[in-house]
């Protein structure tokens, strides 16, 4: 797609937890644009009431979590008559919704593993019903904010707790030991696998992004070191995820490879990061699809959609 001369909007910050991310991916995505000769605004949304400049095109969201991407922003851009990019407000709001998502999957077939939803205050550790360990987390997150993995009883408790702060219902999961993967949907488009190694405990948001201050960190092996057969379940599983939630244009798809090298699907991000640490452009890199190329693909793909 020929960007000279475009007028786009990058979308940025937003009001939630993973606001430093957007920042950062914003760094990149409007660097690329730039360099292919488009005339990029920044525009930092804290809520609907942002401006965007005249001749303004198509609005480029990087905003992850909440308000860019569980549909917030998406419906407002469609009542101004503004095309954007990535998935709608229905399936971003579907997919950034963890147990509307999980239902979801569970009535498409896409292999997930077992969970419940809980209502805090107003019921403790008893009502859960899934044997430990555990994993809990928010409904409403991403970047693995507020996730706990839980494997003695006396957990629970704290647990449940801290998950007031994200709102009055969470999910629990049962928890699958295994390989950390992702897997990058790119218009239909399958690409390679990646397996995630964080360096200790399990891949939050300090093992994700390190250049934010943890001390964590992960590796990561691009394409996965998976026969053929396996990554053929893999991609297909993460597919069939992005599909049974009719996301649009692109996803990442996070998924668990059990110890019976089955797939579970844990969640589709449709904001996917776009920094320097991030997993979809590294997986696009794999599939010989540069930085770039890839803003410039998801631009085409985006306009192409009828909002």
């Amino acid at each position: 797609m020929e960007l000279t001369g475009r007028r786009i909007a990058l979308l940025k910050g937003g009001p939630g937890s993973e606001r430093a991310v957007s920042l950062e991916t914003a760094k990149g995505v409007g660097a690329a644009l730039r360099e292919m000769g488009a005339e990029v605004e920044e525009v930092d949304v804290v809520g609907p009431d942002f401006a965007l400049g005249e001749g303004c095109e198509v609005a480029f969201n990087v905003i992850h979590g909440t308000f860019g991407e569980d549909g917030g922003l998406q419906a407002v851009l469609e009542e101004r008559g503004v095309a954007y990019t990535g998935a709608g407000s229905a399936s971003s709001g579907l997919a950034f919704d963890k147990g509307r998502s999980k239902a979801a999957f569970v009535a498409a077939g896409v292999p997930t593993p077992e969970y419940q939803i809980v209502e805090l205050g107003e019921a403790g550790e008893e009502a859960l019903r899934l044997e430990l360990p555990l994993v809990l987390k928010p409904l409403c997150e991403g970047s693995s904010v507020g996730v706990h993995i839980v494997r003695e009883a006396s957990g629970v408790a704290a647990a449940l707790a801290d998950l007031g702060r994200f709102g009055r219902r969470a999910l629990v999961e049962r928890f699958v030991a295994g390989k950390e993967l992702t897997v990058g949907i790119l218009g239909g488009e399958v690409l390679p696998v990646i397996e995630i190694k964080p360096r200790s405990g399990f891949y939050d948001i300090a093992n994700k992004y390190p250049w934010m201050g943890g001390t964590g960190g992960s590796e990561y092996l691009c394409p996965a070191e998976l026969d053929a057969e396996t990554t053929a379940r893999v991609q297909a599983a993460a597919l069939a995820a992005h599909r049974a939630l009719g996301v649009e244009v692109y996803s990442r798809v996070d998924v668990l490879l059990d110890a019976a090298g089955q797939p579970q699907v844990l969640e589709v991000n449709t904001i996917p990061g776009m920094t320097s640490t991030s997993l979809l452009p590294k997986a696009a890199a794999a599939a010989g699809i540069g930085y770039g190329a890839l803003c410039a693909r998801i631009l085409e793909l985006s306009l192409k959609e009828k909002r």
